[in-house]
């Protein structure tokens, strides 16, 4: 499906709520078997480390969550409400250009970055027959969790020159975590790269500052990948219809998950890219929370259009919450597998 042709069947992924699994359980989900493992999902995921490794410590800790220094050097505190964890970022150690370049040294990469469980998921993987993409942070998002992302948007403005300075050492940090993975034999059908650049009702950014300051940055790990045979897809959250362009334009292949509360339709999309951006997702997930009669229409209305000619993978617009009860998903799956046929 990445290299433009047309498979057997649609290709099928998704990710989970960790309170989602908790209830799946109850209702039936092995003990043992992650939701990925018993849907049979398609792609496997590998990746290295690339934080600042900053030691992590714990400032307080009680039953609504804990504060602590993360290892981006960034102050948080995690809220764990009723429906999961949520985070806040408060302080950061990294303020300044001047702090940058102290701190700098600690984006190179080492071979300890890698953990001895890359070799054993990517064997798993290969013995139960899954794609397996290189999977990290691209540049904007990993960028905010070091500096704010308040800060990291002023710096846009004010100084490009440091937030180039942070992109290149971002980018050169998820090359030679790839090529370090490829030293020790793993291979990859595919780059998935995450980059969260919308809210809800448009792009954190405008158009012009992305084709300034971050779409070098992606065209240079597209460009990477691409002359290594592997095509590469963004995530990104929110309603980024108004960088679509521009993401093509820097060699993204797939775009991932196309949310529908952010106003994205796969079927507009498929209509005005047609087979040549690779669509993953757009599965209301507020309909999978409903009736079987809501499940059947999202699948039946959304996946005959996004799968003709190719060209889609199937997804929720986001990771399936806790509302979805393990039949109702189930229920869901069963329809992308039946109608999701090419031959």
């Amino acid at each position: 499906m990445l290299d433009g042709r047309i498979p057997d069947r649609v290709p099928a992924d998704d990710s989970y709520w960790e309170t989602t699994v908790e209830r799946w359980r109850a209702e039936g989900l092995p003990a043992g078997s992650t939701p990925a493992e018993y849907f049979d999902n398609d792609i496997a995921k590998i990746s290295g480390d690339y934080t600042l490794r900053m030691p992590v410590r714990v400032v307080a800790e009680d039953g609504s969550g804990r504060t602590y220094w993360d290892a981006n050097g960034a102050l948080r505190r995690d809220l764990h409400l009723a429906d999961g964890w949520t985070s806040q970022w408060l302080d950061f150690t990294i303020k300044s250009a001047d702090d940058w370049k102290r701190h700098r040294h600690l984006a190179a990469f080492d071979e300890s970055r890698i953990g001895p469980e890359a070799s054993q998921e990517y064997a798993m993987a290969r013995s139960r027959g899954k794609a397996v993409l290189y999977s990290g942070h691209a540049v904007f998002h990993p960028t905010w969790e070091k500096i704010g992302m308040e800060h990291e948007m002023m710096l846009m403005l004010e100084n490009p020159e440091l937030i180039h300075d942070l992109y290149s050492a971002q980018v050169k940090l998820m090359i030679d975590i790839f090529e370090g993975l490829r030293r020790r034999g793993i291979e990859f059908d595919g780059v998935f790269l995450a980059d969260d650049l919308g809210y809800r009702v448009s792009p954190l950014i405008s158009p012009a500052l992305y084709r300034e300051l971050v779409m070098p940055h992606h065209r240079a790990l597209c460009a990477y990948f691409a002359e290594r045979g592997l095509a590469t897809t963004l995530h990104s959250d929110g309603n980024i219809a108004p960088l679509i362009p521009l993401f093509i334009q820097a060699g993204f292949r797939g775009l991932h998950p196309l949310e529908v509360k952010s106003g994205l339709d796969v079927r507009e999309l498929k209509r005005r890219y047609g087979t040549g951006l690779v669509l993953w997702g757009n599965i209301d997930v507020r309909k999978l929370s409903g009736t079987p009669e809501e499940i059947e229409e999202e699948i039946t209305s959304k996946l005959p259009v996004a799968m003709e000619g190719g060209g889609y993978i199937y997804h929720s617009d986001h990771s399936v919450p806790h509302t979805v009860s393990l039949a109702s998903y189930a229920r869901a799956r069963e329809l992308v597998d039946r109608i999701g046929r090419y031959s």
